[in-house]
């Protein structure tokens, strides 16, 4: 796949990851659709990069059917789903205040791990409808990860939780899909500049910087977006999750 022939959906594309993936691929010359729970800020990226803006809420079915539905419309067909939309949370399994919430828990995997499965099997029965490449090829699924499904901290067992999941799916969705041409891949990012954290004091962010193996800086969601195109540009990468870190291992 070129990615100038690509027609993606990109969820939580209004900031973060997804947004920096909406344009560069939208540089690229990729027909792009965000889709986000933020409707103000997802049509200004929209209207800035000439891409589809849908406000969609990813745990939501038809939701998530509708804002396809718009995407195919818009761009005339589906050839790849980004799915960035997602959640951090920060709560000890028994902290001074009690256990975990449970509804903070269910909240983010609901979020995290139901959000990007729903949006990838609505997102595959669009993209499977396709004319195949040469080689069987008919478009490719990128959900996103994270460095926490390996060695989560204290605090995110529900966020561990729910990017293991993502990362425990990327195999299996692989296979189920490999009779209709769809490449699923996942992306494992570390410490990132997004929103959440440019909020931090700048004392805060040299701290987490530290800790990165090489180089010591904090990842760049341009990077992040690099990848992503790699991915859909790399037909044989399928069935696997690449750690994007800068060789970060928690501790």
């Amino acid at each position: 796949m070129r990615i100038q022939d690509t027609a993606a959906i990109i969820t939580g594309g209004a900031s973060g990851l997804g947004e920096a993936t909406a344009r560069h691929f939208a540089d690229m010359g990729a027909k792009v659709t965000l889709l986000d729970r933020d409707a103000e800020r997802g049509q200004s990226v929209a209207a800035d990069i000439g891409a589809t803006f849908v406000e969609t809420d990813v745990t939501d079915e038809a939701s998530v059917a509708a804002a396809i539905s718009a995407a195919k419309s818009a761009m005339g067909r589906i050839t790849a789903a980004v799915n960035c939309a997602g959640i951090a949370t920060g709560e000890k399994t028994l902290g001074r205040d009690g256990p975990h919430s449970l509804a903070g828990f269910k909240r983010t995997i609901d979020i995290n791990l139901v959000g990007t499965f729903n949006v990838a099997r609505l997102a595959a029965a669009e993209i499977a409808q396709n004319i195949a490449a040469p080689d069987g090829a008919r478009g490719v699924i990128i959900n996103t990860a994270s460095i926490a499904a390996f060695d989560g901290q204290k605090g995110q067992a529900a966020y561990a939780a729910s990017k293991g999941g993502i990362v425990g799916l990327s195999l299996p969705m692989a296979r189920d899909l490999a009779r209709d041409g769809i490449r699923v891949m996942a992306i494992a990012p570390g410490i990132f500049m997004t929103p959440m954290l440019k909020g931090l004091p700048q004392e805060v962010q040299d701290s987490l910087a530290q800790d990165v193996t090489c180089p010591k800086r904090l990842g760049d969601p341009a990077e992040y977006a690099a990848l992503a195109r790699f991915i859909i540009e790399c037909g044989y990468l399928n069935g696997e999750v690449i750690r994007l870190d800068g060789a970060l291992r928690m501790q």
